[in-house]
């Protein structure tokens, strides 16, 4: 189940990320080639992710599955004493991952959720490690300002990604969303849905650039039968 971070924790990235963005110092032209090549990696992370997730297999035989075929409301008490059942006994990790395939058939679900508990996860795990790190290796290493931006843009579209995965399944997004969809910088919804339809390409949810290099491995793993059809469901 996705929270939001603690505010103390956000506070911490964010102060950290501006301290970043000053160590780059003043900015040059190599800024624009270094946060297109980040914003690909972020892409190709993003896409990554959502593969291992949709793919992996749930622990069986703790009732994820009953939660999965669920068949009545989410919000009543029964559904909600169930779940809180369930996540007593499995990690962090299960959790995201068993919320990746729950997606599939309710993707509308992800698109309502705000969206400081879309990225809270995110920045917990991932993006303050990141962030404090660069402060640390930009003090101690002469890094190029060049490569300190694009280390941000890589970190700030990693921390967005399942922000723009939701953006994805709603309509009324603000509007810096629909900005960097008509420049290119983010996928469209009639993209995404080519993922659904299928579960087997387009796995990046950022910009989608990535997507192309994504199917391939993905093909590539499926045929080494490192991804099974059988990790799309809980048992």
């Amino acid at each position: 189940m996705m929270k939001a971070a603690p505010w103390p924790v956000t506070a911490l990235f964010l102060a950290s990320m501006a301290f970043n963005l000053w160590l780059a110092g003043a900015p040059d032209w190599l800024w624009a080639p270094a946060a297109l090549a980040a914003w690909y990696v972020a892409d190709l992370l993003s896409g990554l992710t959502h593969m291992y997730m949709d793919y992996r297999p749930c622990t069986p035989g703790i009732g994820l599955d009953r939660l999965y075929f669920y068949p009545g409301s989410r919000e009543s008490e029964d559904y909600l004493s169930l779940r809180d059942s369930i996540w007593r006994k499995i990690g962090p990790l299960e959790k995201l991952v068993y919320d990746f395939k729950n997606h599939h058939p309710r993707p509308e679900a992800l698109g309502r959720r705000p969206m400081l508990m879309q990225i809270g996860s995110t920045i917990i795990f991932v993006a303050l490690p990141a962030s404090l790190a660069l402060n640390l290796t930009a003090l101690l290493l002469p890094l190029s300002g060049w490569f300190t931006f694009g280390a941000v843009v890589l970190i700030i579209g990693g921390t967005f990604a399942q922000y723009f995965h939701g953006t994805l399944h709603r309509e009324d997004n603000p509007a810096i969303v629909r900005a960097m969809r008509a420049v290119g910088l983010l996928m469209t919804p009639r993209a995404h849905q080519l993922h659904h339809d299928t579960l087997t390409r387009d796995f990046a949810t950022n910009s989608g650039w990535s997507n192309p290099v994504i199917n391939r491995l993905f093909a590539f793993a499926t045929r080494r039968r490192w991804l099974t059809d059988t990790g799309l469901i809980p048992e």
